[in-house]
C-alpha cells in the first residue's frame, strides 16, 4: 500500500514538473521598442509546429531567436514554414505590426481569433488603403494568403498542422474593446496565454473570473504549465491611466481569485509569465521589483527575453 501510494505521488509530481510546451518569445514588450513586441511562438516540446500567440514583432525576433541558438538560419524557413497559423488577442498594433509587415514574405496560413478582432484586420489593415489584402476576405482583389479562422467563446478548436488545440475566452481591455485569452492544450497538458487585460475590479466585468474558473480545476490537477499574463505599469500608475492593463498589485489581486478556486494556498507550482511590460523610463524594473517583492502566493515568476526560449 505505501508503494502505491508513493508511486501516485510521484505521478502527481512528474505532471506538474514535466515540460510539455517549447516557447520563444519573439517580442515581450508593450510598446515603443518596435522591434520588440508582444509576440510568442509556441510548440509541443520536441516539435518544430509552431503556432504564434500575438504578432507584434516577427522578424526581428526571429533574427534574435537565431542569434541566441534558439533556432537555426535561415529566417525565411521559421517565417515561412514552422508558423503554422497565428493567433491574435486584439488587434492593437502592437500585437498585430509584424503580421502585417512581413505578410509578403510569409506563407498561407490562418488567422485565428474572436470575429471582433478579425473584422478590424480584414477592414483597417488588410483593406488596399493600408496595405494589400492578403486576406480571403474584404476589398478585392484578395490574395487569399491568409484564411480568417473565427474562434467560438469556449469551444475547442484543432490547429491545423500541429498537434495543438485552442480555446479562446474574451477580455476586457478597456471598455468597449475586446481582447482574448487563448488557452491552448497538448495532448493533456495546457498553456493559458492573456492578451492586453484590465483587471475585473476596474473594468466592472466577470470575465477573468470566468477565466479562472476554466483555469483552477487545471492548476489544481498539475496541468496547467504557466500562464502568459500582462504587467503593464507599476503600482504609481493611476487606475484612471491605466487603459485596460494590469499593475503588479492588481496582477496579484487575481491570482488571488485564482488561487481561491483553484482552492490551493500557494502558486509556487505556476510558471506565471510576465508579459507586455511598458518599458518607459524605469517601468520595467519597477514592475519586476514590486512583484518581486509582493508575491504572497510564491508563483515562479518568469520575467521573459526577446528569442531566449523557455520550456515549459
Amino acid at each position: 500500500m505505501k508503494a502505491i501510494f508513493t508511486l501516485a505521488l510521484f505521478s502527481i509530481y512528474l505532471a506538474a514538473t514535466s515540460q510539455s510546451f517549447t516557447v520563444v518569445p519573439l517580442g515581450v514588450k508593450g510598446g515603443l521598442d518596435e522591434s520588440d513586441l508582444s509576440a510568442y511562438m509556441v510548440a509541443p516540446q520536441g516539435s518544430n509546429d509552431f503556432i504564434c500567440l500575438d504578432a507584434g514583432t516577427l522578424n526581428s525576433g526571429i533574427q534574435k531567436a537565431i542569434a541566441t541558438g534558439a533556432f537555426s538560419p535561415p529566417a525565411s524557413n521559421i517565417l515561412r514554414n514552422d508558423i503554422k497559423g497565428y493567433l491574435i488577442s486584439h488587434p492593437h498594433l502592437d500585437h498585430v505590426a509584424g503580421l502585417i509587415i512581413n505578410s509578403p514574405d510569409d506563407s498561407a496560413k490562418p488567422i485565428y481569433g474572436l470575429q471582433s478582432c478579425l473584422g478590424v484586420i480584414r477592414d483597417k489593415y488588410f483593406s488596399w488603403q493600408s496595405w494589400a489584402n492578403f486576406g480571403d476576405e474584404g476589398e478585392k482583389p484578395q490574395l487569399n494568403k491568409y484564411h480568417y479562422a473565427p474562434l467560438v467563446p469556449g469551444r475547442e478548436t484543432a490547429i491545423p498542422g500541429t498537434t495543438l488545440s485552442v480555446q479562446a475566452w474574451p477580455l476586457s481591455h478597456g471598455a468597449p474593446y475586446e481582447s482574448t485569452a487563448f488557452m491552448v492544450r497538448s495532448g493533456d497538458s495546457y498553456l493559458l496565454y492573456l492578451g492586453d487585460t484590465g483587471a475585473d475590479s476596474l473594468e466592472h466585468s466577470d470575465r477573468l473570473h470566468t477565466l479562472w474558473l476554466v483555469a483552477g480545476p487545471l492548476l489544481r490537477a498539475g496541468k496547467l504549465k504557466g500562464i502568459f499574463i500582462e504587467t503593464s505599469f507599476p503600482n504609481e500608475q493611476p487606475d484612471r491611466l491605466l487603459f485596460g492593463h494590469l499593475t503588479p498589485r492588481l496582477l496579484m489581486q487575481e491570482m488571488r481569485a485564482l488561487a481561491n478556486i483553484a482552492e490551493t494556498p500557494s502558486l509556487d507550482r505556476l510558471n506565471l509569465v510576465i508579459t507586455h511590460r511598458k518599458p518607459s523610463g524605469d517601468n520595467e524594473a519597477t514592475i519586476r521589483r514590486q512583484l518581486e517583492t509582493d508575491n504572497p502566493l510564491r508563483a515562479r515568476l518568469i520575467f521573459p527575453e526577446q528569442g531566449k526560449r523557455l520550456d515549459l
